[in-house]
């Protein structure tokens, strides 16, 4: 009985040794290399965010500048070039937390092959324990000539049960760090797949400000005199469309039932951007006294965002309508737009956009993205117009079909609602 607890005894300690030498081996010059491959990422993720953060500043002072072709074109590639930056930055930062998630499943993998050898030893030595333990003390003492013997296989027994307690307490341990580290890995997952959004939407955003620069070198054919020229019959036109809008046919000028409105309330509709700065309100507003908009007053809001810019649905619904005006020759009114149809009686209209990523049809869900922003149409700098309409009373027909005015954009489709139909975006915001 000695030999066998004495064996015991043996196990039990290597089990007890063998948690922190795991431990150490995993503490590889293969983990060496992974987080030597994270620093270096990381590095190079640091360089390129100045690298971004210098092209935004001279973005800023080609904002301030007079609004030429040359100034235009400048501020596009600069747009194109700080997309690109930013994409490689956050390509690094996906493959940095990927390294990150590898290291963290191999730290994992060491700590349960710890564990399983800990239960391991600790089995065998608890089947010895047992078989020791079931030989009562009267056969012990008369199958022994050494009493002292028999003394000593019972201290044994008793530091044995005392180990096997410190060992159970270990891996308890282990076990909580173990979670710790499975927690910490599955944060790592949900941080990777929002980076590879976010990766998806900047591609977007460079294939948008692409697109926007090949049109205007299309439209202007890289004349100074053309571009002017374009800004000008923008701002001239802009009244007629307006005026058109304020003088529609008697079935489309009715009033809105009350009952069809919408109850306003703050957080009904989300931003359609991340980043938020007003540059006008909705309504008679200083700039629409002064003439603009037929003294109708501003029909939604604008908010300050550059080409490129993703625009996202301010709640789920569905696509009822996506056009571009600018296909109508010498038309300028809401450029690229879409309109989003909600189940609460409101829909909403995004216009100035570069680039249209849904169609009529399409369910969208609140926050997705649906386009980039622009400056087609009447803006005569980037920007996006966000309107909340009364959905009972919006009609998507060619403005022809519901103006008794005539319009260089008669052919054009887009929303039509009378003015009672029109709501505050800042009453759901």
């Amino acid at each position: 009985m000695s030999n066998t607890a004495r064996a015991s005894a043996a196990l039990i300690s290597l089990a007890v040794l063998t948690l922190p030498v795991l431990f150490v081996l995993a503490q590889t010059d293969a983990v060496s290399d992974i987080q030597r491959q994270i620093n270096e990422h990381n590095a190079q993720i640091e360089a390129l965010d100045k690298e971004i953060a210098q092209y935004q500043v001279q973005l800023d002072a080609v904002s301030s500048k007079k609004k030429t072709l040359q100034n235009t074109l400048t501020q596009l590639n600069l747009l194109l070039k700080k997309s690109a930056a930013s994409i490689s930055s956050t390509k690094k930062k996906i493959e940095s937390t990927q390294l990150e998630i590898q290291e963290l499943s191999r730290g994992i993998a060491d700590k349960q092959e710890s564990i399983d050898t800990g239960r391991a030893g600790i089995s065998q030595s608890l089947r010895q324990l047992r078989e020791f333990e079931g030989v009562p003390l009267v056969v012990q003492i008369l199958s022994n000539d050494d009493i002292s013997e028999i003394w000593s296989d019972i201290d044994a027994n008793q530091s044995l049960q005392s180990a096997i307690d410190s060992q159970i307490e270990r891996l308890a341990t282990q076990k909580k760090s173990l979670t710790d580290v499975k927690e910490k890995t599955e944060a790592k997952r949900v941080q990777l797949l929002k980076q590879q959004n976010t990766l998806l939407s900047q591609q977007g955003t460079l294939n948008a400000q692409k697109k926007a620069q090949n049109e205007l070198l299309a439209q202007t054919k890289s004349q100074e005199s053309t571009y002017q020229a374009i800004i000008s019959q923008k701002k001239s036109q802009e009244a007629s469309l307006e005026a058109a809008l304020s003088d529609l046919k008697a079935k489309y000028n009715v009033a809105v039932n009350p009952s069809e409105v919408t109850a306003a309330g703050k957080g009904i509709l989300k931003w359609p951007l991340d980043k938020v700065r007003i540059t006008q309100y909705f309504g008679n507003t200083a700039f629409a006294k002064k003439g603009a908009y037929s003294g109708s007053g501003h029909n939604g809001i604008d908010l300050a965002a550059q080409i490129g810019t993703p625009v996202k649905a301010a709640l789920s619904g569905t696509v009822i309508g996506t056009s571009n005006t600018d296909a109508v020759r010498g038309c300028y009114s809401f450029g690229k737009w879409v309109m989003v149809k909600h189940n609460n009686g409101l829909s909403t209209m995004y216009a100035h956009l570069s680039q249209v990523v849904v169609s009529q049809g399409q369910s969208v869900g609140t926050g997705s993205v649906i386009a980039y922003s622009g400056e087609t149409g009447y803006a005569t700098g980037p920007h996006l117009h966000f309107g909340v309409y009364v959905s009972a009373a919006t009609h998507i027909i060619k403005l022809i079909e519901a103006t008794n005015k005539v319009s260089p954009c008669a052919q054009a489709t887009l929303p039509i609602v009378p003015l009672s139909g029109y709501l505050n975006p800042l009453n759901y915001l």
